[in-house]
């Protein structure tokens, strides 16, 4: 059944694939982002977005390193979709959450932390999805943490999943009836966050000095000892950061 399904942050590095997913399959995908007039925590900006949409796809999020700042976001934007979404007739509510994001519950994890918990607390109606850092987010912080002939890179055990993999994921989600917490989803194998920002900037012919940092806080702890990593029962994605940075 083709379906009209709203992507929340639809203009972001995973919502554009989320997009793109949905009209291969030949679905009608309507963006919510602050770039075609819809800011997620204005409740009355939301309300025209979701008309006649069985679905939603919330990818959206917030460039902070604030624990308030993201947990004021996270419980605005979520409370407005779900309730308009329930107003509207969306019958699932698909989220995308971090694996780990509860545990450590600081910096931007602590609304993704609270997003979980309000979907938690629903009687139905909603998808939740966690998976692991994304292979697109080594080139997004490495413009970030790139400062002239100097790279810094956190030290941090990931596994990290292709981007299109998720988007497929949560487009099969979406099409689905509502299930609730989900199964976790991740990379195919294990890495070291300064090892692909070193293999990343090689394939861009540049080599700058490597500093590998200690994030500090609850969130550095577990980006070291292995807190955003997988448990074993979560399942694999198939492209590894080597075959994903190949083609791009």
């Amino acid at each position: 059944m083709l379906m009209r399904i709203a992507v929340a942050g639809g203009t972001g590095a995973i919502g554009t694939l989320v997009v793109e997913k949905l009209k291969s399959a030949g679905h009608e995908p309507v963006v919510l982002a602050r770039s075609v007039g819809c800011d997620l925590v204005n409740r009355n900006a939301v309300k025209q977005w979701l008309v006649d949409c069985q679905s939603v796809i919330d990818v959206s999020g917030v460039s902070t390193t604030s624990s308030a700042a993201s947990m004021r976001y996270f419980t605005q934007s979520t409370a407005n979709l779900v309730s308009v979404g329930r107003e509207s007739g969306v019958q699932n509510h698909v989220a995308l959450s971090i694996i780990g994001a509860a545990e450590v519950d600081s910096s931007y994890y602590a609304g993704k932390a609270v997003q979980e918990r309000m979907l938690h607390m629903l009687p139905g109606g909603y998808t939740l999805l966690r998976t692991t850092q994304f292979h697109e987010f080594i080139g997004q912080n490495i413009k970030r943490l790139g400062a002239g002939p100097v790279q810094m890179a956190p030290k941090m055990r990931m596994q990290p999943i292709a981007g299109i993999e998720v988007a497929a994921a949560l487009v099969d989600l979406a099409e689905a009836p509502a299930q609730g917490v989900v199964q976790d989803l991740a990379g195919p194998q294990e890495e070291y966050a300064p090892d692909l920002f070193a293999k990343y900037l090689q394939a861009q012919g540049r080599s700058p000095k490597m500093v590998e940092v200690p994030v500090p806080g609850p969130m550095g702890k577990a980006m070291r000892d292995g807190g955003l990593l997988p448990g074993g029962s979560a399942r694999l994605g198939h492209e590894t950061f080597d075959a994903w940075l190949a083609r791009q």
